[in-house]
Order: structure tokens, then C-alpha cells, then sequence
């Protein structure tokens, strides 16, 4: 008689690395696997272009063959997501399960422009995940750009989110670096060039992560890292490197819940006359007020309308001006 076949263990592990068309998942027992998803496989009511992300605790079937496969992944806690592109309507799961989104941005080589800063930030608040933002390369700061360094602090934790500045080159901000991220899952995102990768070789002593240079043409950067991947920390902790992006598009925002997004709109929209205020010209409007006040940024204002414009559908002719 033919011998019985053995159903297939089933183990639970974290998902510590995408390369694109295969996942590396740690089991519980601490050994590393090659697994795949089959082709079919979704999570409900998600349209996105990786099913799975780095981060997902997750159920893997093992087969004893080179075949292990995800089956299945656990609720999870958190997640942070992007437009795959500018034309999409899918999106990518950056990471999950994580404790700090930080965003490492640049003022020179590349420059960073706060719209970017903002969508990252206004995503972060919509998936209920802290955010942080990183200013990195302050060895090449001159007075101008310090002068800018010292506003964009000013400005963010004004409104409550942590600012830190850092450089691989000095030294500056790579112990407090270190420390904020202790013990925790810290998503480090970002523009390709703005130094992810060198961070992480000064805070993972052997992590030896490829770096790259800055277009002379473009003065951007050119991608080094190409798949997500968890990276452990000495003493406890992990971070999670994702490949650069150029862009970051929302997604999936209502209308409605923009301002929400925005901690300082949405605490200023508070004594507009209505309720369902959209802070683009309606009477009564308290955000119109702090504009003329100067107690809301015109730049945070800028980003708002262009999520507004994003999440209402907005073509170019339809595109809100500043109505105050």
C-alpha cells in the first residue's frame, strides 16, 4: 500500500523581508525560511499590491519542500500605506505592526519639499501610527539652512510631532536615534538619497547596507535598497528599511475626515460656525482665521487642500484656490 501522506506543519512566524517575489519569514523558534504566497491569496477588503508586508505576524505552512507558503496573516495592530503610483488605484503596505513611522528627509541633496513631509505625516495619522521626522545630513547645512533646520522644528512639534536632526558624517542625533528606538519596531521611510542606508550601517554595527550617490543631474537619489526588510538592533528593537519613494499618495481619504489629519486644522476647525466645515471659504470659518492669525502654517494649509483635492477627486480646472 502507498504510504499515507503527512498533512503539512503548520508554524507561526514575523515576516522580516520582501524581496518582491518571495518573503523571508522568522518562526518562532528563531530559524529564517523562504516562504511564497499562492497566487490567489487576499486580505479582505484591501486592494493592495503586496497581500503581505514586513512586519505581519503571519501562519506558514510547512511542506518539508522548498514550497513553505503563507496561508494566513494575524490581525494586525497598525499599518502604513502609500499609493503604488501617481495613476493607481492600488496601494503598498509599507510596513505593519509597527510603533514609529520615521521620516528621514533632507533639505540639501535632495531637498525635501513639505508637501511630501505632510502626506507622510497626515497617512501616519490616518493608520494610527506615530510619526517622527528626521532631518538628515545637518553637516551640510549652512546658516540659511540651519536658519530653515531650526523652522521646521519650530513648526512640527509645534503641532506635535517629535523633530530630530542628524548626520552619519558628525555623529549629531545617532545616540538619541538609537535610543528612541529601543525596544521598539521603528519604520525608517524617505526619498531615495536621504540617507537611510548609512543611518542604518551607524546604528547596526555590520549591517553593511549598500549606499549610494546623489544624481549630479537631478539631485536625487538613486535607489540602494530594492526590497523591505527588518533589520534587528543591538539591545533590542528593530527597524524596518523600505526602498525609496518619489512621491507619496494618499489613499481612500474621505472628504470629510481630511482635517482630521491634520492635528492643528483639526483642532482650530473646531469653533468653525459648521460642523461640516471644509475650510476652503465657507463662512464662519475658525481655520480661515488662524491663517490670517498666522497660527496655522500656509504650507500645512497647501498640503491639506492638495489631500482635499486628492481625496474629492479634483481635476486640474476644479483645484481649490486659497479662498481667504
Amino acid at each position: 500500500m502507498p504510504e499515507a501522506v503527512q498533512p503539512a506543519e503548520i508554524a507561526r512566524g514575523l515576516v522580516v523581508k520582501n524581496t518582491g517575489s518571495a518573503y523571508i519569514v522568522r518562526l518562532e523558534s528563531g530559524e529564517e525560511i523562504p516562504c511564497r504566497v499562492k497566487g490567489n491569496f487576499r486580505i479582505k477588503g484591501l486592494r493592495t499590491t503586496n497581500p503581505v508586508a514586513v512586519g505581519d505576524h503571519v501562519e506558514v505552512t510547512l511542506t518539508g519542500l522548498d514550497a513553505n507558503y503563507i496561508s494566513a496573516v494575524e490581525p494586525r495592530r497598525n499599518y502604513i500605506i502609500r499609493r503604488a503610483s501617481n495613476l493607481s488605484k492600488e496601494s503598498h503596505i509599507l510596513a505593519a505592526n509597527i510603533d514609529c513611522a520615521m521620516l528621514v528627509a533632507t533639505l540639501v541633496d535632495p531637498p525635501v519639499t513639505t508637501t511630501f513631509i505632510d502626506r507622510f505625516l497626515a497617512t501616519a495619522e490616518a493608520y494610527n501610527v506615530p510619526a517622527v521626522l528626521l532631518l538628515n545630513k545637518s553637516d551640510l547645512w549652512d546658516d540659511d539652512l540651519k536658519e530653515l533646520a531650526d523652522g521646521m522644528k519650530y513648526l512640527y512639534e509645534d503641532i506635535g510631532y517629535p523633530v530630530m536632526f542628524a548626520s552619519t558624517v558628525t555623529g549629531e542625533g545617532i545616540g538619541a536615534i538609537r535610543e528612541r528606538c529601543a525596544g521598539k519596531v521603528t519604520l525608517l521611510a524617505g526619498n531615495s538619497g536621504v540617507g537611510k542606508s548609512s543611518l542604518i550601517n551607524a546604528l547596526v554595527p555590520g549591517a553593511g547596507l549598500r549606499t549610494g550617490e546623489i544624481s549630479d543631474l537631478h539631485h536625487t537619489g538613486m535607489h540602494t535598497t530594492t526590497f523591505s526588510e527588518m533589520i534587528p538592533l543591538p539591545g533590542g528593537g528593530e527597524l524596518i528599511d523600505v526602498p525609496g519613494v518619489k512621491g507619496f499618495g494618499t489613499l481612500d481619504f474621505d472628504a470629510a475626515e481630511v482635517s482630521h489629519f491634520f492635528p492643528e486644522i483639526f483642532r482650530v476647525g473646531a469653533g468653525c460656525r459648521y460642523g461640516d466645515c471644509r475650510h476652503t471659504g465657507e463662512p464662519g470659518c475658525a481655520v480661515a482665521e488662524a491663517l490670517d492669525q498666522q497660527l496655522i502654517a500656509q504650507s500645512r494649509y497647501a498640503s491639506y487642500l492638495s489631500v482635499l483635492e486628492e481625496a474629492e477627486g479634483l481635476d486640474g480646472s476644479e483645484k481649490y484656490r486659497k479662498p481667504f
